[in-house]
This record gives structure tokens, C-alpha cells and sequence, in this order.
């Protein structure tokens, strides 16, 4: 993992022997899982490391990643962004949540060899999973790659996100017209856009967008909407 070490001290971020065997091991298990599911479709030691470990902890040029934040990363899959910051970032409580058992059954090996405190993979989907007390306006950060547009995806994850605290999802660049119509939906679920990082991952031509959602008031209590809703009618979206 020398060229995990190399790449990630360019954004600050120095990573010591432990986590470099964590996340070499994090990776061994990508790859050994799988072959017998599908968990991602990078799997060449360079690419995981570039657009998998690297791209998830672009976020700590942006934002301070301090001990004692509270973390949920919707739509974790393979668990992206939110085990490459627990290892980097190792005072963070963090819970990782994805719709499908078996990819959570992953995590929670990856948790167990990796001997990590302070994490928990949770079967659900986003729309149950913020209606729940135990997580519904819990949490100081919510994160995600999850590959969705702006208005869906603040549906699924401002619910969790405490009032004075932040949804941050990973995006593609070039999304101007996507996040104007997300503020509509960020308004409505009781955030606000504060600021737009355009950056590319070191040793890349590959770019990433940060959309900092501040939460300023409670999410209304009839958000999220049933599972499918905020995907097939997208709040602030006329529909076509």
C-alpha cells in the first residue's frame, strides 16, 4: 500500500503502518468477496486504490473530520466512503447502511477482521432506516456515493442528519443544473446548499464534486416517502 501512502499525503492525510495493513487487508477482502457477489466492478489493485480509497477520503481537504463525529454512510455498498474514513479517521462513529444483506454481511467481516470500534453495518433501505428513532436525526455528518440525483439522494439522507450538522454526497462534476433543482428538495427536507468544492483525485484527470447541505431545521416528519417515491418523483422535479 506505499502508493495508498503516497497518493493520500497530497490531500494531508498520512497514514501509519496499521492502516496501511487495514486497508490492504479491506482490499483483500474486496477482491475474495467478490468473486462469489457483486460488490464492484474495480478490482485492480491500482484502480481500488485511486477511485475507491483514495476518491472517499478526498472529503478531509474539505471538511474536518473530527474524533468524535457521528457518521452514516447511505448506500455504503462495498463501503464506500465509510470504512476507508473509519481507518483513516479512526475516532469517528460511524454506521454504514445498505438495502442488501448480503453486502452487509461483507461489511460486518470487514469490520470484524479489520478489529475495528465504533462501527456498525446496518441492513436497511435509506426510507425505512429514516423513519427509525435509533437513526432518524442522529447523526453529525451524513455521506454517500451512491449514485442518484441531488433531490433523491437529500431525501434519503438528510432524515438523519441532526439540525446544525451536514449531508455531503459525492458527485460527479458538471452538475449545475442537478443541484439547482435539488435546492428545492434540500429546502423542503430542512437544509441548505453552503458550499460547492470542485476538486480532481491526486494523479487523476478524475473529478469530484462536494455539495455541503447544511441542516438547518428538523426534516418534516412525512419525509422520507415510501421506498421507490423519492427515486420515481424526485422532490422540486417538475414531472415530465
Amino acid at each position: 500500500m506505499d502508493r495508498l501512502y503516497e497518493v493520500v499525503k497530497k490531500i494531508d492525510i498520512e497514514l501509519n503502518d496499521h492502516q496501511l495493513e487495514q486497508f490492504q487487508r479491506y482490499y483483500e477482502l474486496l477482491v475474495e468477496w467478490n468473486k462469489v457477489m457483486n460488490l464492484t466492478a474495480i478490482t485492480e489493485k491500482e484502480d481500488v486504490i485511486i477511485k475507491h480509497f483514495t476518491d472517499s477520503l478526498l472529503l478531509a481537504k474539505y471538511k474536518k473530520l473530527d474524533e468524535s463525529l457521528s457518521v452514516i454512510d447511505v448506500g455504503t455498498g462495498a463501503g464506500f466512503p465509510g470504512i476507508p474514513l473509519k481507518i483513516a479517521f479512526p475516532g469517528l462513529k460511524v454506521t454504514l447502511m445498505d438495502s442488501l444483506n448480503k453486502r452487509v454481511k461483507f461489511l460486518n467481516e470487514v469490520i470484524r477482521t479489520l478489529e475495528m470500534d465504533d462501527i456498525e453495518a446496518i441492513h436497511s433501505r435509506a426510507e425505512d432506516g429514516g423513519r427509525n428513532v435509533q437513526y432518524r436525526e442522529k447523526y453529525d455528518l451524513a455521506v454517500s456515493r451512491a449514485v442518484a440525483n441531488l433531490s433523491s439522494l437529500s431525501e434519503f439522507c438528510m432524515p438523519f442528519v441532526k439540525t446544525g450538522g451536514y449531508f455531503i454526497p459525492y458527485k460527479a462534476s458538471g452538475l449545475d443544473e442537478e443541484i439547482h433543482a435539488g435546492k428545492k428538495a434540500i429546502r423542503i427536507l430542512g437544509g441548505q446548499v453552503e458550499n460547492i468544492f470542485h476538486t480532481t483525485i491526486p494523479d487523476t484527470d478524475m473529478e469530484r464534486c462536494f455539495v455541503f447541505v447544511k441542516k438547518m431545521a428538523a426534516t418534516p416528519e412525512e419525509y422520507p416517502r415510501k421506498a421507490g417515491t423519492a427515486t420515481k418523483k424526485p422532490l422540486g422535479l417538475k414531472e415530465k
